[in-house]
């Protein structure tokens, strides 16, 4: 199946579905990103806090797909952080993968209490430069952060991941990225934790159009240009969670599931949260 893309500004096309990988570890996460790949993800994110950058690699190998033809996307620890410190995590975490670059780095939390986070960004920026890295972003930034690294270097990521959802739109930090060319890619996709699957509204449409609960969430983000990078590892699932491209919502459907946000103050803050 062909998953649509989109450009970043570093000039790398990124799919707009990927395979998240949270919380899957040993063969079990291998044998996920090895059927993924085979029935279409080209997309693979995991993080170096994840321990299975390894299994990701293993999985990349047993697909039987060049890794060329891969975007392998990971991140930085917060306890990586500072820039000889990011430039070792890279290196280490391209070690774990079994890849020569890596295609997407991410800061994975911008963690203020060390204030290392532009020693960090430029550390990513000088592995860009190198080609080690082909697109350099963050991850859970908010503007602020985000304004802080142009700031200090002129250089705005290409990609911020945050935490998105119909139930967490974070409309004031899309707009701000969308405006200096920030791609915004989506963890936590379906708002599974706020309970949204079960919303009404979100069942109603997945009647109307004869898909799941999660496809109608998915959706919701694909179709505004959010990337999704949902984790399963279930055959089937995995499938489900790409089959959004035959459908498109109306202006109705599109109001009435905006009408689900329930504001910034309900997503991870973090200026408070920190993971090392």
């Amino acid at each position: 199946m062909q998953i649509p893309t989109v450009d970043l500004t570093s000039g790398q096309a990124l799919p707009l579905v990927g395979l998240g990988t949270f919380d899957m570890l040993g063969m079990p996460c291998a044998q996920a990103v090895s059927h993924a790949i085979r029935v279409g993800y080209r997309l693979l994110d995991t993080a170096s806090r994840y321990a299975n950058e390894r299994s990701v690699g293993i999985g990349i190998e047993e697909s039987g797909i060049d890794r060329a033809d891969m975007i392998v996307q990971t991140k930085l620890g917060g306890g990586d952080h500072g820039f000889d410190e990011a430039i070792n995590a890279a290196k280490d975490s391209a070690r774990r993968l079994g890849v020569s670059y890596i295609d997407v780095y991410l800061i994975h939390w911008p963690c203020p209490s060390l204030g290392r986070m532009v020693d960090s960004w430029n550390a990513l920026l000088t592995l860009a430069d190198e080609g080690f890295i082909r697109t350099p972003g963050v991850s859970n930034f908010k503007v602020h952060h985000l304004q802080a690294l142009y700031d200090a270097t002129g250089r705005w990521p290409a990609i911020n991941q945050i935490q998105c959802s119909p139930a967490l739109a974070r409309c004031e930090v899309r707009e701000f990225m969308e405006a200096n060319g920030i791609h915004a890619q989506a963890w936590h996709p379906t708002g599974r934790k706020e309970a949204m699957l079960g919303d009404a509204e979100i069942i109603r449409l997945a009647r109307k159009y004869g898909k799941s609960p999660t496809q109608i969430a998915l959706r919701w983000a694909v179709q505004q240009g959010i990337g999704v990078v949902p984790k399963s590892s279930h055959k089937g699932r995995q499938r489900e969670n790409i089959d959004l491209f035959d459908f498109t919502f109306d202006a109705d459907d599109m109001a009435a599931l905006e009408s689900l946000d329930r504001g910034e103050q309900a997503a991870r803050d973090s200026d408070v949260e920190e993971e090392f």
